[in-house]
């Protein structure tokens, strides 16, 4: 018995049917996206089919535009098309402008983050928006009130523009080839302990990422297992392998640095723990910079300056007095400064203008009835000329190894030429010549005798600190200088793991010539890089493994700051997770928000002001 097989149904997506431009005339009919659309009472057929279409028209529109024939018909046809663009446009614009709205609501809300202000700015500025739209161009006023900008409005907006900062950085943290870290701890207005973490990363083709990996509030101890606990958490949350794991820079607290139970020395058990080669450790350079200036101690000097500073400015009468005498003398500066310790310019700053100001400085301390017997003694204020011209220089040290992106070869190479300057400074003082020391010249060519012996002891001092720190730095000097200038090393000084591959590239010429081309320019540097042949594996690797060091930490004390003037005494409330979002957007460098494709996930929506 044999069964003949169902006959299987035809659809209508196989009929593969089309519009026929005949139908706008004779059904009112006309193709819009693909379906067909009545043209009197704009409803839509699913079917390309004119039975459909036909019986559409009949019922419906037959009886009222059956008199419509010819020209008079083909013309209310094309009225007819006009109206229905019309109202499509009017949709289509309506929807462009609140795109409009949520985009400048974004951009607004960054703004706003970046430059430190709270969230109910958001509401005020939208105030001087409308009011400058009445002035120039009243007839769009309803466009800028669509855009939100009331304080929670403004707060959701950073939060999800850090987020898209965040995911940004996890995706790019997929490519590293390797990466390291810079953290350091800080306390807020409300005494809460905030660990921030820095990541700096080199994929393939040597590009570098440099941006914030957290902020995390630490609201009990801030041991080192705390702060390595919170450390592994923010480099798994954000899908770095451990494996790529190369350096890590801190501040040199005995929390960090501890031999047994440091927070370094916690990370270099983890890494034995994954098989993991042993990650580069270093102590902030510039913090290593600011203790070595300390050995220059002069507290003859420094005990008086401070004095006559805090007894100017110390009495708001006094101040005012002061600062009128300056105006008085025309003098060229304004004000004498506050010493503060804790920042590292502060002596230097201080010292310079108290110098410029000596003279209005003791004429008004004679005239307040104050005797300061040391400011006519000749050894005193050549004692402070010298401090004034030794700390200038530690201050230009001091800026030079400061800034976003900076190279660790770079920063060391500074602090070795600062050394070469001192051996230089300290056979100078001892013949007396005072070309780099114009305080101390201007004073000698005044009349002030001068004796060098003591400034040359000075001057040892500092040169036995400095050669005493940065030990960190000098066990790796080979590789930085490898770095920094591959063709000009010598190859017995390097380790036998790149002896071979060294040769070939310095007997490159080609490679030889390009290097030229990039030497010294730090941003071009990676371009070359790119081009080396494949040839070089262990060169790469190292290239990229010093690449990503942090020489300090440099980015988390400029996020303090930034930190601190968000979260001030008139902030105090501001939550964690808001102040994350704050510092994320405001200090992101290499990494934007992608602003439209937040727009495409949020609709507009008026605020209430």
């Amino acid at each position: 018995m044999s069964f003949s097989k169902p006959a299987v149904k035809r659809k209508i997506c196989d009929e593969h049917r089309q519009f026929q431009e005949k139908w706008e005339v004779q059904y009112f009919f006309v193709e819009h996206r693909g379906i067909p659309t009545c043209l009197i009472c704009t409803e839509k057929v699913a079917v390309h089919k004119e039975y459909n279409l036909k019986r559409h028209y009949t019922t419906r529109h037959a009886e009222e535009y059956a008199k419509y024939q010819g020209d008079e018909r083909a013309n209310r046809v094309a009225n007819l098309k006009t109206c229905l663009l019309r109202q499509q446009d009017f949709f289509k614009k309506a929807t462009k402008e609140n795109d409009a709205a949520v985009e400048a609501s974004y951009v607004v809300s960054e703004m706003i983050a970046k430059a430190g202000k709270p969230f109910l700015e958001g509401e005020f500025v939208k105030k001087c928006i409308l009011q400058a739209a009445s002035i120039v161009c009243p007839e769009k006023k309803g466009q800028f009130s669509n855009i939100s900008l009331s304080a929670n409005t403004v707060a959701e907006r950073i939060s999800d523009l850090s987020s898209d900062v965040y995911d940004q950085l996890c995706e790019k943290a997929k490519c590293f080839s390797v990466y390291s870290v810079a953290l350091d701890e800080s306390t807020d207005i409300t005494d809460t302990a905030q660990l921030a973490i820095y990541v700096r990363g080199v994929d393939d083709n040597f590009e570098v990422t440099e941006e914030l990996l957290t902020v995390i509030p630490m609201h009990g101890q801030t041991t080192a297992q705390e702060i390595f606990h919170q450390l592994c958490d923010a480099i798994e949350n954000a899908g770095l392998p451990w494996k790529r794991f190369v350096g890590i820079t801190t501040d040199g607290a005995p929390s960090m640095t501890g031999r047994k139970n440091g927070l370094v020395a916690l990370v270099k058990k983890k890494l034995e723990e994954e098989s993991v080669e042993e990650a580069i450790a270093l102590h902030c350079i510039i913090h290593q910079q600011a203790l070595c200036s300390k050995c220059l101690k002069f507290d003859n000097v420094m005990s008086v300056v401070v004095k006559c500073i805090n007894q100017i400015r110390s009495r708001s009468l006094k101040h005012r007095r002061f600062r009128a005498l300056l105006e008085e003398m025309e003098s060229e500066y304004g004000d004498v400064l506050y010493f503060t310790e804790v920042r590292w310019l502060s002596r230097g700053n201080i010292l310079k203008r108290f110098f410029e100001l000596r003279a209005e400085v003791k004429a008004f301390m004679e005239k307040d009835g104050v005797a300061v017997p040391v400011l006519s003694d000749p050894k005193w204020l050549m004692d402070l000329a010298f401090l004034v011209d030794i700390t200038h220089e530690l201050n230009v040290l001091n800026k030079k190894l400061q800034g976003q992106g900076q190279l660790v070869s770079a920063a060391y190479d500074n602090v070795r030429a600062f050394s070469a300057k001192l051996m230089l400074w300290k056979a100078q003082l001892s013949q007396t010549n005072l070309c780099h020391f114009p305080a101390c010249k201007a004073l000698m060519d005044a009349g002030t005798p001068f004796s060098g012996e003591k400034y040359v002891d000075a001057i040892l001092m500092l040169q036995e600190e400095f050669d005493h720190r940065f030990a960190d730095f000098k066990t790796h000097r080979a590789a930085f200088q490898i770095f920094a200038d591959p063709f000009s090393f010598d190859v017995q000084d390097a380790p036998p793991v790149l002896q071979m591959e060294l040769i070939d590239l310095q007997c490159n010429s080609e490679l030889r010539a390009k290097f030229r081309e990039v030497s010294g320019k730090a941003d071009k540097l990676g371009q070359f890089l790119r081009e080396l042949p494949p040839s070089f594996p262990e060169l790469s690797r190292m290239f990229k493994r010093t690449m990503c060091l942090f020489g300090s930490t440099y980015l988390c004390e400029k996020l303090f700051s930034t930190l601190n003037f968000n979260k001030s005494k008139y902030r105090s409330r501001l939550t964690d997770e808001h102040l994350q979002a704050l510092l994320r957007v405001s200090t992101a460098s290499s990494l934007k928000p992608n602003v439209a494709r937040l727009c495409k996930r949020k609709r507009c929506q008026i605020s209430s002001s």
